[in-house]
This record gives C-alpha cells, structure tokens and sequence, in this order.
C-alpha cells in the first residue's frame, strides 16, 4: 500500500500526464483504472483498475488535516490544489458505493481573454455595467467558470475599482491590475458563504462575483448587492435563460415570487448561458453562447413570469446582441468551426437552424447532405413560410443595424476608458 508521499506523487504525476494531454478531468475511482477526459472523451491513463482501498489513500493524501475532518463528516469535499510547474486543480472528493472517489478539473494557470474565447463583444459592454445582476449558466463543464473569469479579467484591465470574489474552492486567481482584486475562499478564508456574502457591502466593493447560486438565501444576496448600486456576477446550473428563470423562482415559496419576479425584471442585466460543441476538425471544442440583455420588453415578460417568450425576443433582438443558442450555432457553423451535423445534433430546433443555413450561410448546406435524412422533406410551415420571409425583408436592414450599433459600441468603449483613465 502507498504512504501519504508516495499516493500524493501519484497523484501529481497522473495530474501532470492529463494537463500534458490536455485534459479536462481526472477521474479516480474503485475498480477502474485512472481515466481522463480530454475533449469530452474519456481516455485511461493507464490500464491498472483501482482498489477501494487506495482510491481513499490517493484521496486522503490531497487533503489538509481540515478537510479531512470535514470529508469524515459530511462524506464530500471541495477544495483546490496547486501542482507545481503543472497547473491548478479544483477537487472534489465524495463517496460511491462505499468507496471514496475523486474528480480533478484542470483550472487554467492563465486567465484566457476574449479574444482566445471567441467571446461575443457585447459581454465586454455587460461586464463594465455600474450596477446590476449578470449570470452565466450552463451544464457541468460548460466552461462558464472560463467565461466569467474572462469577464472579470476585461474589467480588472480596464477600470479602476475593488473586486470581490467568494468562491468554493477559488479558481481562477486574479492579479490586481487597475482593479483592487479581493479573493475570499470559503471554509479558507471564511467560515461560510453566510458570513462572507452578509459582510461583502462592508469592504467597499464595485464589482462581486459569487461562485455559484445553489439556494434561495444566496440568491437574495446577489439581488441585494445589485440593488444597492453593485454590478453582481454569478454561476448558475441551468441549460438557457428561461430554465435559468425557472430555477430561481424554484428556490422560493410561491407567496414570494410576485416581489421576487419585480426584483429580477429590475436588476438583472444578462442572462449568459453556454455549451460546448466539438469542433469541426475533431480536436476540441467550442462555446455556442445564448446571451439575454435585459431591455424594457424583457422585462416586461420577467415581471408576467412568462419565460417562454424569450427566446422569441432573443431572436428579435440580435442588433442589440442578444443571440440565441441556434444562431449561435449557426454563426459557428458559417465560421467554419464546427460541422454541419453537429449544429444540428446540437440545436434545441433543428429545422429552424436547417432552414437558417439555407437562407443565410455563405457555406450552404453540405453536398452529401442533398437527399440525406437531415435535408427537410415536407412542404414549408407556416411558420417557416414566415421565417423565410422575414429574413429577406431584414437583410438590408440587418446591415444597417450592425453599422450603427458597432458605431455606438465603439463610443461606448471609448467614453468608458476616458473615464477609467480620469479615475
């Protein structure tokens, strides 16, 4: 059996061999081998099935003496490790069958930009917001974390100011740049997600990004901090922006909802929901991205609870940089990045998409696609009919609504960095 130094050796060698091969995950658990994931695949790294007995040892040797009596209570573990020369890990430890297991995602030891993200330009406009509550959702491994620590990043460069993270583990470390960066890790620096959100507003704070949402109580501490004039940024599990809207007003009693649904319409500034599609070539992935800008129409429609026209508004609005995950797909389909079948593999309406790259791709539809089962069939809907329609008539138009909208942006930009260097 391995001792402490030999099982956290592993470890770190199994942790650099993943970063190595670009990995995302490193999965230890009974009786299976070390495995991977590397651009959504699992791979092992090597053939040998793990006993229960040294998936506790590999486990127990990561942790510090606090979370060990922490994963003997509570049977689950969060934390973060440095590996050094190798990269950052987040780690969670938890139980399985009466085994310990572990999972370790690679935390990137650079701050990707934008630009290295492919992020739409208009979240440049949402991350440098006085005020207001911005969430960024998607599935586990999503790559929302990224985003928002780009988003993060673009203010921390361009404005002067104090940012507060509270996170569980921290993950991507801030230097201070013209922004005053504060980290504070629960169960590290704080007792409790309790304690450091109810204390944040008492340390001056511009800009606070809450790790994640996971119940009511922190939910109505990101509102609070939006309402008293702070640009709040936050996690969130859900798939879109209506599901995002559904899952928050789950976490409270319905004789709630009414003040709670005012509150959202009033201070939410974006909705930012992701997903990661592969690549054309194979070798990675890519993030289709859904964006919800709050406008008075949106609003509207949050305050009546009626979350299933949003996307219809979305669609609408695309001049203002709202976008849905279907054209988002699509623009990745028309750059190039991504392949015909997996745009639609992807797409939450697949013959919506079908017949947008029909009307507007300069790629078209592929050739072996011609007769196949994925060309559309039938005669046009009326719904279609209409589509096709309207995408004539707002081609010009688009045009002239990206000019003058890229124009705006431009003096937007250009008024927010004379402020920040007369700050």
């Amino acid at each position: 059996m391995l001792n402490e130094t030999q099982a956290r050796e592993y470890m770190h060698k199994l942790l650099a061999a993943m970063a190595k091969a670009g990995g995302s995950d490193l999965f230890i658990s009974h009786d299976f081998p070390p495995s991977m994931k590397a651009h959504g695949a699992m791979t092992p790294l090597t053939q040998q099935k793990l006993t229960g007995d040294v998936t506790a040892v590999l486990a127990n040797a990561l942790m510090n003496e606090k979370q060990r009596a922490e994963f003997a209570q509570e049977m689950e573990c969060n934390f973060a490790i440095a590996v050094p020369g190798v990269s950052r890990f987040r780690v969670n430890v938890f139980v399985q069958q009466g085994h310990v297991g572990l999972v370790c995602r690679t935390i990137a030891a650079e701050i990707p930009n934008f630009e290295k993200l492919r992020l739409p330009e208009v979240l440049k406009d949402v991350v440098m917001e006085k005020r207001g509550l911005v969430l960024v959702v998607g599935g586990t491994g999503s790559g929302k974390s990224t985003s928002l620590a780009a988003m993060i990043d673009h203010r921390n460069r361009t404005q002067a100011g104090h940012i507060i993270t509270v996170e569980d583990p921290v993950e991507y470390a801030h230097t201070s740049h013209k922004s005053l960066v504060t980290h504070r890790e629960v169960g590290v620096d704080t007792h409790s997600w309790h304690h450091a959100l109810k204390n944040t507003l008492r340390q001056a704070p511009d800009v606070i990004l809450v790790g994640e949402i996971r119940d009511a109580e922190t939910m109505e501490h990101a509102i609070a901090f939006a309402e008293t004039g702070h640009l709040c940024l936050s996690t969130l599990h859900a798939n879109s922006a209506s599901q995002t809207m559904e899952r928050i007003i789950n976490f409270f009693p319905e004789e709630r909802r009414t003040q709670l649904l005012m509150d959202l319409s009033a201070n939410l500034r974006a909705i930012v929901s992701q997903r990661l599609v592969r690549t054309e070539d194979g070798k990675g992935r890519v993030a289709a991205i859904e964006i919800l800008l709050n406008t008075p129409t949106i609003a509207e429609k949050i305050f009546k609870g009626e979350f299933n026209e949003l996307k219809g508004i979305m669609n609408k609005s695309r001049e203002l940089g709202m976008r849905t995950f279907d054209w988002a797909l699509f623009e990745l389909y028309n750059e190039g990045q991504i392949a015909y079948e997996e745009a639609i593999r992807n797409a939450d309406s697949a013959n919506e998409l079908r017949l947008n790259i029909k009307l507007k791709s300069r790629r078209g539809e592929p050739s072996s696609i011609a007769g196949s089962a994925f060309e559309l069939k039938h005669e046009p809907s009326a719904h279609e009919t209409e589509l096709m329609r309207r995408e004539e008539l707002r081609k010009q138009q688009d045009k002239r609504d990206q000019i003058e909208l890229e124009r705006l942006q431009a003096l937007k930009r250009q008024s927010q960095e004379t402020q920040a260097a007369n700050g």
